[in-house]
């Protein structure tokens, strides 16, 4: 038996932690109120935003919690389309960020989440054999 690589523990982990926070958001926009209130105090813009897109950001961010919480889990059971969906993910919150700069030009804020994506994105690189032979070569869920 294949031992699991820490790195995908620690993924794991940061994917949990996404998905609660994304799903306490995309619930707070869904219905409105003080728990929108409070977490408008953290990120004002983001919280703007979000509400221009109105009840809609709240599902799509439910339906990333749910993508986050796949990936975690299938990153844990050592499944290679959790491992690809990692690093989808990744990749495009690493573009995202990128861009981001480009708009608010808050070298502090995109260029921490660009160095954090291409960390996990380096770490998911080290340990892609493990999804590949042995227990990780599985695809069923």
């Amino acid at each position: 038996m294949v031992r699991r690589p820490r790195a995908a523990t620690i993924i794991s982990s940061f994917l949990f932690a996404a998905t609660v926070i994304a799903a306490i958001v995309g619930y707070a926009l869904l219905f409105p109120g003080e728990l929108l209130g409070w977490l408008s105090q953290f990120n004002k813009p983001g919280i703007y935003a979000f509400e221009e897109l109105g009840r809609r950001a709240g599902l799509l961010l439910l339906m990333l919690a749910c993508g986050t919480a796949a990936a975690a889990i299938g990153l844990l059971r050592a499944r290679k389309w959790a491992w690809w969906f990692a690093v989808v993910l990744f990749a495009v919150n690493g573009c995202g960020d990128l861009l981001s700069f480009f708009i608010t030009r808050d070298a502090l804020r995109s260029g921490s989440g660009v160095l954090i994506c291409a960390m996990f994105l380096f770490a998911l690189s080290k340990v892609k054999s493990y999804f590949n032979g042995g227990r990780g070569g599985r695809e069923e869920l």
